[in-house]
């Protein structure tokens, strides 16, 4: 099977959220990426056993059929996919005392980083739904002298990626040594630390296409000599669009270093929408022949392929966007949705709300 495309993830799901079973019998099972299958499986068939204590007839042979429907087609499995696998499946029928047992197997477009099995009245799309919400991501570092905590912030999800200690001791001196020999020890302990950690950025950060932006916390004296000297490489020191005053450089920092930085964040999402419609509209307005307005001419511009990127306005018809956005996957134009939150952006929904950049003239 074949990883699905962000567009056909985000109709898989609307299609899920309508259907409501009559008691606990739809089943949702995720698969994380790299988890073995067969486990899944196996677990799965002490589950049929479970299933067989359910007091209601109908609930008990829809929750047995259901499963026993999943593991026949995991045993077709050799593998978990790439990405991991989503499992939903129930008797999806409106019709009462009439079975209607669907299975649905998604690979998503991007990994799953969970495992769970659940048994409900409805399927659960969150970890689904966060995937749809995930169109960039951002480094996180909190850090002080002693410790630092790398994580990675993708759409509302908060990972951990690496904890480090620098072994710096304690400012009581071992005996007999002189305050400045003990300052010289640690200085120097520091300094190999922040090469530490400029090290494992570099490796985490650097080949990341999808990163926006890097995060940076800590007290003041500690993040500014870290990010004031030469540690970072170039191209990930311009990536740093925030620093913030924290005294927690734990995991909980990480929570803490996003929650201070809400501002931030939003305000790269305006600035990049900003961007994207000034650089359409100087094109229209200098190069007409080069940019696409409304639906007719941008339609006529992706089946050509001359298409570099699709603009949308949220406000925008559904159903026209997919087509469109399909077209879009499939001759590789970048696709920007913009907000009506700017100026710009309600300019642009005022103008009919599709456009195009082109590569080259219709």
């Amino acid at each position: 099977m074949a990883a699905i495309t962000r567009d056909e993830l985000e109709e898989v799901v609307e299609k899920l959220v309508a259907y409501k079973g009559r008691h606990t019998e739809l089943i949702t099972v995720y698969i994380a990426a790299g988890y073995d299958v067969n486990s899944v499986q196996k677990q799965l068939e002490a589950e049929k056993s479970t299933a067989k204590n359910i007091k209601s007839t109908s609930t008990r042979k829809n929750v047995t059929e259901a499963l026993e429907k999943i593991v026949r087609h995991l045993k077709t499995l050799k593998k978990t996919p790439k990405n991991g696998l989503a499992l939903f499946c129930g008797n999806v029928s409106k019709v009462e005392g009439q079975q209607d047992l669907q299975l649905w197997d998604i690979e998503p477009p991007m990994p799953v980083k969970i495992r769970l099995y659940r048994c409900d009245k409805e399927f659960v799309l969150g970890p689904l739904q966060e995937l749809l919400e995930v169109s960039e991501i951002f480094g996180l570092l909190v850090m002080d002298r002693k410790e630092a905590t790398i994580g990675l912030l993708e759409g509302k999800r908060i990972e951990l990626l690496q904890k480090m200690t620098s072994g710096i001791p304690s400012k009581v001196r071992a005996g007999g040594q002189s305050s400045q020999r003990f300052h010289r020890i640690t200085e120097g302990l520091t300094k190999d630390f922040y090469k530490r950690i400029a090290d494992e950025m570099k490796k985490i950060f650097f080949n990341n296409v999808k990163l926006k932006g890097i995060l940076v916390g800590g007290p003041i004296p500690t993040k500014d000599e870290f990010l004031d000297n030469e540690y970072l490489v170039t191209k990930l020191k311009e990536k740093v669009i925030g620093r913030i005053d924290l005294g927690d450089t734990s995991e909980s920092g990480l929570k803490e270093l996003v929650q201070k930085a809400q501002e931030i964040l939003s305000d790269q999402e305006i600035i990049h929408e900003k961007k994207i419609l000034e650089r359409y509209f100087n094109t229209l307005g200098e190069k007409p022949e080069m940019a696409t307005l409304k639906e007719p001419d941008t339609k006529q511009a992706l089946e050509y392929g001359a298409v570099d990127v699709l603009i949308l306005s949220k406000n925008f018809n559904k159903a026209t966007a997919k087509k469109l956005r399909k077209i879009a996957d499939k001759i590789g134009s970048i696709v920007e949705v913009v907000s009506i939150e700017t100026e710009e952006g309600q300019q642009f929904d005022n103008l009919g709300g599709v456009g195009s950049i082109l590569r080259f003239k219709v």
